[in-house]
């Protein structure tokens, strides 16, 4: 779209604010609203300045000024305002260079896509996320030094059979019993109905809906793949929207990974392929339907798989999910139709446009500009160099025998593994200028300082039941 057609469409529809959106760099959205009677055609053209410096891990006081350039094409009305707001997502600009900022992920995205299409390798490539979450009644919790606690609390929940309360009404969902249940054990498909309304008020086509496998309130709900770059954006709007259209039931939805022990967590499987001239490049007659290209990609994805987890499960949290011989696949191999390997390739349909990779080990509490490109930067990179992904892995891979097992490479056990991965394997990223030594230096630095590292100073509650009586 042209400024002057988003001013009267302002005009129009009489809209009364234009909210600007933009990203951190660890995958959080922020916004600047303005009144629409302000906003003009230099909004578009020169952006709309802020303050950097407060923004996590960008920049300091000393260099704060930045500018918010809007992508028009990202222009919709959002569902969750009350009052008439458009919304646009921006990219950032440094004010006195005018050239983009390194550190906006959106622009790692922009130049990951760039780049694919530098090597003559593609032209598109696409990719579809599911971000599972849960839906809680309540949720509590405090840290301090002296002491610490969390609480989760919901009507589905197994643990409330025998609750008292006027509202047990019996119909509870028993722990890893979730998949795909009806009403009345599945108690929130409306909540997903006016999730799925707001969804697609703002171009997300919603292609299937169902509670998840664990108890308490654990959904997916899955939408069509886009370009990268608004993938990446459809991601933001669907927890955007999943938030608050729950808040607005009176619910609290979270996008953690593993919220309740004993149960299912909530991972963000995603499919993906690349395409040139409108010709799916990972189509053909190799194993599980797909190309030599292809297999060389789920090469990359093996190959560099430790230090791709610190940018697709990036929270130490992530690691409750990533257990060995648990629901979430931490062998780093590649199957059809296994759901036990890293890396599996869908074969609900011959069609040579519906052949892609499903990478399980992300969860959505990554950044997906970062992700979606990192794990691009992966299969290109085993594309270039030819790498071999092996055999296939065609068995239940949680239940080998430790003399099998100990053959298959693995990701991380934790957080700090992973970021020492990173550490040791990223040249692949930098490739094209695509992720910049400031920006993987950025990520390892503030995952350290402000998550392993505390995490590591704090007691954990359950070591009082370990330890207290040593």
């Amino acid at each position: 779209m042209k400024p002057d057609e988003i001013i009267q469409w302002i005009q129009k529809d009489r809209i009364e604010m234009v909210d600007f959106k933009f990203c951190d760099l660890f995958g959080q959205w922020q916004h600047m609203q303005v009144p629409a009677r302000h906003v003009d055609k230099g909004i578009f053209e020169e952006g709309l300045g802020f303050d950097g410096s407060s923004i996590r891990g960008w920049v300091g006081i000393h260099e704060s000024d930045m500018i918010l350039v809007p992508d028009l094409e990202t222009a919709v009305l959002d569902p969750v305002y009350t009052r008439k707001t458009l919304s646009i997502i921006c990219n950032v600009y440094d004010p006195i260079t005018r050239e983009r900022f390194s550190r906006d992920p959106r622009n790692v995205a922009e130049k990951a896509l760039q780049y694919l299409r530098s090597t003559g390798i593609g032209d598109e490539a696409y990719f579809g996320a599911e971000a599972e979450f849960f839906i809680f009644d309540q949720v509590l919790f405090e840290v301090h030094p002296y002491y610490s606690y969390y609480s989760v609390d919901s009507a589905e929940g197994i643990w409330n059979s025998g609750s008292e309360s006027p509202d047990n009404l019996g119909y509870h969902i028993p722990h890893k019993r979730g998949y795909a249940p009806v009403p009345p054990h599945d108690s929130m498909a409306e909540l997903r109905y006016a999730i799925i309304d707001a969804l697609e008020s703002v171009g997300l086509q919603v292609e299937c809906h169902h509670h998840e496998v664990a108890t308490a309130g654990q959904m997916e709900i899955d939408f069509r793949f886009k370009s990268l770059v608004y993938a990446a954006d459809a991601v933001m709007w669907f927890k955007y929207i999943v938030k608050n259209v729950a808040r607005k039931f009176g619910k609290i939805a979270t996008f953690m990974p593993k919220p309740i022990y004993g149960d299912n967590g909530s991972g963000m499987h995603t499919h993906q392929s690349i395409w040139k001239d409108g010709e799916p490049k990972f189509a053909g007659d190799k194993y599980g339907g797909l190309s030599e290209i292809a297999l060389h990609y789920v090469a990359g994805l093996i190959q560099h798989g430790p230090s791709l987890a610190a940018l697709v499960a990036p929270t130490n949290n992530s690691y409750r999910r990533l257990v060995p011989g648990f629901e979430a696949p931490v062998k780093l191999a590649y199957s059809r139709r296994n759901r036990s390997a890293a890396i599996r390739i869908p074969m609900y349909s011959p069609s040579p446009k519906s052949k892609r990779l499903e990478f399980r080990p992300p969860d959505p509490t990554c950044n997906p500009y970062l992700a979606f490109s990192a794990m691009l930067m992966a299969g290109i990179d085993g594309i270039e160099r030819k790498l071999d992904p092996g055999k296939p892995m065609d068995k239940d891979i949680y239940a080998l025998p430790p003399e099998e097992l100990q053959n298959i490479p693995s990701l991380p056990g934790n957080l700090a593994e992973a970021i020492e991965a990173l550490r040791k394997d990223h040249r692949f990223l930098l490739k094209g200028d695509v992720f910049t030594s400031d920006v993987v230096d950025t990520w390892i630095e503030w995952k350290i300082e402000n998550e392993i590292k505390p995490l590591m100073l704090y007691p954990h509650p359950y070591e009082f039941v370990l330890t207290f009586d040593a």
